[in-house]
């Protein structure tokens, strides 16, 4: 059984920094991209990061770049996503997916999905 669980949110101010990780069990995690999307109330879900197993590339939204990164752990089977200079705009459910094959900015491209975790900024 797929399992995808993340962690690590909750409520921080203006600037301040989060890490959230993604514990994931059920597949073989190594050999799936990792992603982490994002999704603000009235909005529909957006790629945030994503980190492709083949090479280990990253992308990332023009939003986050140079503020968030995101990395993993293989023997844990753990993502993280590492969040500084947070923004107010930034508050969101942050959900992690996991995708075998295709474009890893793309939300219909994941296989697999988180129940997600409330990040919250403000002062």
């Amino acid at each position: 059984q797929v399992q995808l669980v993340e962690s690590g949110g909750g409520l921080v101010q203006p600037g301040g920094s989060l890490r959230l990780s993604c514990a994931a069990s059920g597949f073989t995690f190594s050999t799936y991209t990792m992603g982490w999307f994002r999704q603000a109330p009235g909005k529909e879900r957006e790629f945030v990061a994503a980190r492709r197993w083949s090479g280990g590339y990253t992308y990332y939204a023009d939003f986050v770049k140079g503020r968030f990164t995101i990395s993993s752990d293989n023997a844990k089977k753990t993502v993280y996503l590492q969040m500084n200079s947070l923004r107010l705009e930034d508050t969101a459910v942050y959900y992690c997916a996991a995708q075998l094959y295709g474009d890893a900015t793309i939300r219909g491209k994941y296989d697999y999905w988180g129940q997600g975790t409330q990040v919250t900024v403000s002062s």
